[in-house]
C-alpha cells in the first residue's frame, strides 16, 4: 500500500489531464460538428462535398495516425515556418487530433438526428420570416440535440478512451502514468488494475449524468 499511495498522486494528476484532453477534445469536435451539419444542410454543393469528404477521410484512418500525422505535421510545419525547431505541445497535438476525429464522428450523429426532423418544422419556420441561421439556432438544433443525446454519450465514452493513444506522443495522462509507476515499482498488475479502476470511475458517473439528462428530455419532449 506504501507503493501505491506513493504513486497516487501522480495518477490523479493524470486523471485530470486525461480529462482535460477528453473534455477538449469533445468540445472543440461538437462545435465542428455542428457547423459540418449546419453547412451540410444548408450551405451550397461544394462545402457539403467538403463535409462528407472530412468525415469519409478521417472515419477512414485509424486514431493513432491521426494523433501522429498531427503532432509530427505540425512540429513540420512550425519549423518551416518559423525557421527554427519548433515542437507541438503533445497536449495540444493530442486534443486537436482527437477533435478532428470525434467531430467526424459527431458530424455523423447530428446528422442522422437532424434526418429525424419532420420537414414541417422547417416549412413553419421560414413561413414565420426566420432567417436560415436563426432557424437553425433556435428550432433544429434544440430538437436535433434531444434526439442525439444518446450517440453523443456513446462518442463522449469512446472519446473518453482514445485519450490514452495520446501517451504515444509523451503526454503525462492517465495511461503514460500507470505506465510509469508499472515499470518504476515492477508491478504491473496493481497499477493497471488501478487505472482501469479509475477510467470505471470516470464512465459510471457519465453514464449516469447521460442517463439523467436522457431522462430530463424524454420528459421534456
Amino acid at each position: 500500500m506504501s507503493v501505491v499511495s506513493t504513486y497516487l498522486p501522480q495518477l490523479l494528476q493524470g486523471l485530470l489531464v486525461t480529462l482535460e484532453v477528453a473534455v477538449g477534445s469533445f468540445v472543440v469536435g461538437f462545435v465542428l460538428a455542428i457547423a459540418a451539419v449546419f453547412a451540410w444542410s444548408s450551405g451550397p454543393r461544394p462545402l457539403r462535398w467538403l463535409v462528407t469528404s472530412y468525415v469519409a477521410v478521417i472515419r477512414g484512418l485509424p486514431e493513432l495516425l491521426v494523433i501522429f500525422l498531427v503532432f509530427y505535421g505540425g512540429t513540420v510545419l512550425l519549423t518551416g515556418l518559423v525557421g527554427n525547431y519548433v515542437e507541438v505541445s503533445a497536449l495540444a497535438a493530442g486534443i486537436a487530433a482527437l477533435s478532428f476525429v470525434s467531430g467526424a464522428y459527431l458530424t455523423e450523429i447530428l446528422r442522422g438526428a437532424l434526418q429525424t426532423i419532420p420537414p414541417g418544422q422547417w416549412e413553419a419556420a421560414r413561413s414565420l420570416g426566420l432567417k436560415q441561421g436563426q432557424l437553425f439556432r433556435m428550432i433544429i438544433l434544440p430538437q436535433m440535440f434531444s434526439h442525439a443525446l444518446p450517440g453523443l454519450g456513446n462518442q463522449w465514452l469512446v472519446i473518453l478512451k482514445e485519450s490514452a493513444l495520446v501517451s504515444i506522443v509523451g503526454l503525462e495522462e492517465l495511461m503514460r502514468k500507470g505506465v510509469v509507476a508499472a515499470g518504476a515499482t515492477h508491478q504491473p498488475m496493481t497499477f493497471y488494475l488501478i487505472v482501469a479502476a479509475l477510467f470505471i470511475l470516470i464512465t459510471t458517473v457519465s453514464t449516469a449524468v447521460l442517463s439523467f439528462g436522457s431522462s430530463r428530455l424524454t420528459w421534456m419532449r
